[in-house]
């Protein structure tokens, strides 16, 4: 049995839990307004489903969605162009999931490295959510027929999951129905590491806030923070294979590139041999071009939340009008009574 052809469409969810920061905006959230800027069909989530795999306290994750969603509202995504919604709002997102949770296989499941990371040595104490949740994730891009999504290195393990959920139902239900959805990955600093530490990648979760350069920052803390971002001793090198074995300014010189739209052979050819006490100041001050407004537009956005919240319930509208037909369609093809089966 064949179903209708894909229609080219983009899915994407960020969590809720936390402050955005430069890492998200260059490896996602300005991929996203370029997505969208291209004319594809966008839908971006805030995953508060995912956010309470682990305690949340209730006034915070409320908090943490309505400034989520001003940060990608901030950066460019307009609501009219592309869907903005929070995951709970739309049901079928957990429908779907019940079903996948039936196709996907525990081995499957126990392979997850990002459950072994947050799980640690207390694997049993953690929720069934956190265990499960890569079948949610499965059902967030495969309930809108999603094509694409943006992942960075550390999520391809469970775009790959997705893929095999939806060919096990395929093959299991004689059908074409569910995409083999093809990660995107691209750009010079889809990997943004700690201004700290340059092996260790940008995180919201550590604890030191000069690590990172947080959307919410002002003009004056991300010049602070870039300027006393870690380096070594020795200048840029001349050329960017001499930032191999320079973690810490090959991180620098990739944010310069992909604040600047520029590649990292561009930048080398008119910053390579300078000392940091040159290329700082000229990286801070695009920073500060690039993020402060950002910054600005969010904090203003923050000052009307019921606003937000009537643009995350147009959104899942919208969102619902394409999902609900699929979850209706896979009710069907598994046999449900109640879903217009013969």
């Amino acid at each position: 049995m064949t179903e209708a052809a894909f229609t080219p469409r983009v899915f994407s969810g960020i969590q809720p839990t936390g402050h955005l920061h430069l890492g998200n905006y260059l490896g996602a959230l300005k991929r996203f307004v370029e997505t969208q800027n291209e004319g594809v069909e966008s839908l971006y989530c805030m995953v508060d489903l995912h956010a309470i795999t682990v305690w949340q306290e209730p006034e915070a994750l409320r908090r943490a969605t309505r400034e989520l969603t001003a940060g990608f509202i901030a950066s460019g995504l307009d609501p009219e162009k592309s869907i903005l919604f929070n995951q709970s709002q739309v049901a079928e997102h957990a429908q779907l999931a019940w079903i996948f949770n039936c196709v996907a296989r525990m081995g499957w499941m126990k392979r997850m490295t990002q459950f072994k990371d947050k799980a640690g040595k207390h694997a049993e104490q953690a929720s069934l959510g956190l265990f499960a949740y890569p079948a949610l994730m499965a059902a967030d891009i495969l309930v809108y027929h999603a094509t694409h999504v943006p992942v960075g290195e550390d999520q391809k393990q469970h775009l790959e999951l997705t893929r095999n959920i939806a060919a096990k139902f395929n093959h299991d239900y004689g059908v074409d129905f569910f995409p083999d959805t093809q990660p995107v990955i691209e750009g010079a600093a889809t990997r943004v590491m700690s201004l700290r530490d340059g092996e260790k990648k940008m995180s919201k979760s550590d604890s030191s806030d000069m690590s990172r350069i947080n959307l919410t920052d002002d003009a004056d803390t991300i010049a602070k923070k870039i300027r006393k971002a870690k380096t070594d001793p020795a200048p840029l090198p001349e050329a960017p294979d001499g930032l191999l074995d320079r973690p810490e300014a090959r991180n620098l010189v990739n944010i310069y590139a992909a604040l600047s739209d520029r590649s990292v052979d561009q930048v080398m050819g008119e910053m390579g041999g300078k000392p940091f006490s040159e290329f700082k100041p000229a990286l801070a001050d695009l920073a500060v071009d690039r993020i402060a407004p950002i910054s600005t537009e969010m904090e203003r956005l923050m000052q009307d939340p019921a606003e937000i919240d009537c643009i995350l319930a147009r959104g899942a509208d919208r969102a619902r009008g394409i999902a609900a037909p699929i979850l209706h369609r896979t009710y069907e093809i598994v046999g449900m009574v109640g879903a217009g089966g013969a």
